[in-house]
């Protein structure tokens, strides 16, 4: 009996409360504008921290009624107040109960409303839009719909305390993009918020705090700017330094390290400033320590990866400041089992979000180790780093995937970990993994870490190998990303220096001709100067170049003369000469060249260039077309041998290379002039 008591007990509760919350929406449409207003103030009342009574009213109509209400000119001050304070309330709810708002354009009929003349009005209407555009489901371009809206919130800064607050939180949470910070920064968002500063309002201060850390974000003009802003006489960077004092609360602390680590990357604060390294860097530092929040120790430690990412002596400091290296260890610890988290809530949160710890670790592990070899050393020997990054290039979260590869590649920049720890660990069968099936974003550091792993002196190259790579590197050159086009080419070239003829063959063959001049052609210089390099690797040893050159000698060269007329950078032209200084060193291969007239044509015109280094290449060229070492070799035909090597000296003199290199004899470049009096023995061995 009970069970089949239970369902028409539900939806007798159900259809309890709907009519309850019919009632509050009828009232609104009472023709008695005085118990509208009654009805509005019950309703706030009753939805105040209620999200059942919030939701039921939302679906039951209310919320353009209240709209419509707030916007008459007809209501009177206090209903249209009391209509924004329940909005308000509303939008405090659910991200379902934001989007109802959006969706009956709440936006547009508030921002209407700061057009009213009374403060109390404006300072409800603005708290409510706070309220929804520092949802995540609100879309912060309503903000920058009608143009005059910005200006316009800008005029009412100074109007009160609470508009400063809400207008700046606005701020903070709607400057996502460049093209934002660019709206913000020419309506004098600098020279009205630098004031806030010293707001006798700690919210007002923090606001605006946040607001400068935004606007500075990647932004060299508005850094450059702030550099120069004086609040009370006093420059804008000694108020963020003082706000970094450990007396400052925390969050104070770290958004003032923020807004200095920002002008320091944009290149407004020099590196080597006090205040970036006696001031902002201990303050980062010091936030990794485990007695602050889950939360706090996350931003700080990806700030402070931020702020010493392209600098090695801030990564030197940082490495020495409080033992940090140490510290970070506790990040893969935590929440431990004796955790002295005593607030249930607190511990629970904690455990959801504990993998942003072990992201923030890895960040700031990779940024640490990014180029000084002591510091590498001191991450791998600290207790169980390298089991870590192994853990961590297969977990759920793919943010920790991310940060875990690229600490790797980090320390893959290193001779001595690829020698001993990369071994030890065998960490090329999970980053093998990753590359199977994963995001752009992880592949392409992923693919990064990989062309380390193939290098000539790593001990994981014959393992890679043979797992079969080359198939998968050659479906990375044909990606729509250049990044992994550059990482697929450049892992192979790597692959292919001093390599067994056997791993050429198999390259050339998986990548396929039509594929490899594709990337000869690409729009990439990046990929193009690493499939040069491929081909020039390809293109070493005799016997491997005249096997390649014997089956795809003529598209070679094709692409050889292609590249050599085309509008490309000096690098591109002296590694495409240095092919060509390649294949004049093999034994038949060198044919193709003497026998084309207009490739040497084009080799005499760069012997004659302004630029020295394509000068060299174009010499090597001649060099080695020139050169009877096959005497040597080849005892059996050496009569044969030297014919061959004096036909072709005749035909160079013929066509003037030999007064080209006696004029290049007397070049100013010590390099050049070697080159050219070693061709010139030539003709006198």
């Amino acid at each position: 009996m009970a069970c089949l008591l239970e369902a028409p007990l539900r939806i007798s509760v159900l259809s309890e409360v709907t009519a309850t919350s019919r009632h509050y929406v009828d009232r609104l449409f009472d023709p008695d504008p005085q118990k509208v207003l009654q009805g509005v103030i019950d309703m706030k009342n009753a939805v105040i921290g209620n999200n059942k009574q919030k939701a039921n009213l939302i679906v039951l109509g209310a919320v353009p009624r209240l709209l419509y209400l707030l916007q008459q000119s007809s209501s009177s001050l206090e209903l249209r107040t009391e209509c924004a304070v329940v909005l308000g309330s509303l939008a405090m709810g659910t991200e379902n109960n934001i989007k109802s708002l959006v969706d009956c354009h709440i936006i547009p009929a508030l921002l209407q409303g700061l057009l009213c003349p009374e403060l109390i009005f404006i300072e409800v209407c603005l708290r409510c839009l706070r309220t929804v555009f520092i949802s995540p489901v609100t879309p912060v371009q309503l903000l920058y719909t009608d143009p005059t809206v910005i200006p316009h919130l800008m005029s009412l800064l100074s109007r009160s305390q609470r508009t400063q607050e809400y207008i700046t939180q606005i701020f903070s949470h709607c400057c996502k993009t460049p093209e934002h910070q660019t709206v913000l920064f020419n309506h004098g968002a600098i020279q009205n918020i630098a004031p806030l500063l010293i707001s006798p309002s700690y919210k007002v201060r923090m606001q605006a705090l946040k607001c400068f850390s935004v606007l500075a974000y990647e932004n060299t003009q508005v850094s450059m700017t702030l550099v120069n802003v004086l609040v009370d006489g006093e420059l804008l960077s000694q108020v963020f330094v003082r706000m970094m004092q450990r007396d400052q609360p925390i969050e104070m602390q770290l958004t003032a390290a923020k807004c200095l680590t920002y002008m320091c990357r944009a290149g407004a604060i020099r590196t080597d400033d006090s205040c970036v390294v006696l001031k902002t860097l201990p303050c980062l530092v010091r936030m990794c320590s485990k007695e602050h929040l889950l939360e706090e120790r996350v931003e700080g430690a990806e700030t402070l990866a931020y702020l010493m990412e392209p600098d090695v002596e801030l990564q030197r400091i940082a490495s020495t400041t409080d033992h940090l290296v140490a510290m970070l260890a506790d990040y893969f610890k935590y929440p431990s089992s004796v955790s002295a988290i005593t607030d249930i809530k607190r511990l629970d949160h904690d455990l959801k979000h504990a993998h942003e710890l072990r992201q923030a670790a890895f960040k700031l592990y990779a940024s640490l180790g990014s180029n000084d070899e002591d510091i590498r050393k001191k991450i791998t020997e600290t207790e169980n780093m390298m089991d870590r990054i192994v853990s961590g290039l297969s977990e759920s979260s793919i943010k920790v995937r991310l940060a875990a590869v690229r600490c790797l590649h980090s320390l893959s920049r290193s001779v001595q970990q690829l020698r001993t720890s990369f071994h030890d660990h065998a960490v090329w069968r999970p980053l093998m993994k990753l590359l199977q099936n994963a995001p752009d974003e992880v592949l392409v550091m992923a693919s990064s870490t990989l062309c380390n792993l193939l290098l000539e002196f790593s001990p994981s190259k014959e393992p890679i190998l043979e797992s079969g790579v080359i198939e998968l590197l050659c479906s990375l050159t044909q990606s729509d990303s250049p990044a992994l086009r550059v990482n697929g080419i450049w892992a192979l070239m790597n692959m292919a220096f001093q390599a067994e003829q056997k791993v050429k063959v198999e390259i050339v063959r998986s990548l396929g001709t039509e594929q490899l001049f594709r990337l000869l052609s690409d729009p990439d210089s990046n990929v193009l100067m690493k499939t040069l390099g491929l081909l020039r690797n390809l293109l070493s040893t005799r016997p491997h170049i005249d096997q390649i050159m014997s089956s795809h000698g003529k598209q070679i060269m094709q692409a050889v003369t292609l590249i050599l007329e085309a509008e490309h950078s000096i690098e591109v032209k002296e590694q495409t000469l240095c092919i060509l200084a390649n294949i004049a060193d093999g034994n038949t291969a060198k044919e193709l060249i003497m026998t084309n007239d207009d490739m040497l044509q084009k080799i005499k015109y760069y012997m004659g260039h302004s630029n020295v280094k394509l000068q060299l290449a174009a010499t090597f060229c001649i060099s080695n077309l020139i050169w009877n070492e096959e005497d040597v070799q080849a005892v059996v035909n050496s009569d044969c041998s030297h014919k061959g090597s004096q036909e072709r000296q005749d035909k160079l003199r013929e066509m003037g290379f030999v007064d080209i290199l006696h004029k290049l004899t007397q070049a100013s470049d010590p390099n050049l002039c070697d080159r050219a009096k070693t061709a010139m023995q030539q003709y006198l061995a």
